[in-house]
């Protein structure tokens, strides 16, 4: 896409969607950490019924630690690698309690450092709590980004480095969200709604899916 294309497309997210938000539920920085850790090979709508109940009764590391990590599993147990999530939830739980007085740090390096936080997590926790300007590059930020042309890469650091040099400031707080919302509702990934895609003529992938035969024929008649 040419630069004045990239603007557009943001433009378009951004007329549709004004105010996007994460939807991992929580009610603090900490448990948005954890959440986001959960979140991995799983979906938020998974984590947050798993969550829910846990969040009530546990909002802090010191709380979380002396949960400990049989409760932890029972809370979280139908979370997809939920054994070895619970583990390290409890471990960066206490690193938070050890290294950082409980509170959760605003600094890239000191979040991948916490055990079951790599990058991709350290920059959700980054943006949504902290309002950084970084890129989350999961599954459908990947596939958008190359699908569309946006910011191709053969890996997520690639599109994120991409992503992160061409998009305009007025766009870069909540691009992470509308990217992720676009690949999740619209842009998907087997079967793409390009019918209904308001970047139809921006986007390089084709060549574009059909509406689903019921909506063609009304469309038709």
């Amino acid at each position: 896409m040419t630069r004045r294309e990239v603007a557009e497309f943001y433009r378009r997210l951004a007329e549709a969607n004004p105010h996007p938000e994460t939807e991992l539920e929580s009610v603090n920085v900490y448990t948005l950490l954890v959440a986001v850790v959960l979140s991995a090979q799983a979906t938020d709508a998974g984590v947050n019924r798993a969550t829910r109940a846990l969040f009530a009764e546990v909002d802090t590391p010191a709380k979380m630690v002396a949960l400990g990590l049989d409760d932890l599993k029972q809370h979280i147990r139908t979370i997809g690698l939920f054994n070895t999530k619970a583990k390290n939830v409890i471990a960066l739980s206490q690193a938070l309690l050890d290294r950082h007085g409980g509170e959760v740090p605003r600094d890239r390096a000191a979040l991948e450092a916490l055990p079951g936080v790599g990058r991709k997590t350290a920059n959700v926790v980054l943006n949504v709590a902290f309002g950084d300007e970084t890129f989350a590059v999961d599954t459908h930020i990947f596939r958008v980004g190359n699908r569309t042309g946006l910011a191709r890469g053969k890996t997520v650091l690639a599109v994120e480095k991409k992503l992160d040099a061409v998009t305009p400031a007025p766009f870069r707080v909540h691009a992470h969200h509308w990217l992720i919302l676009h690949g999740r509702y619209v842009c998907k990934a087997r079967r793409p709604e390009c019918w209904r895609c308001i970047e139809h003529d921006l986007c390089a992938f084709k060549p574009k899916t059909p509406p689903p035969p019921e909506r063609a024929a009304a469309r038709a008649g």
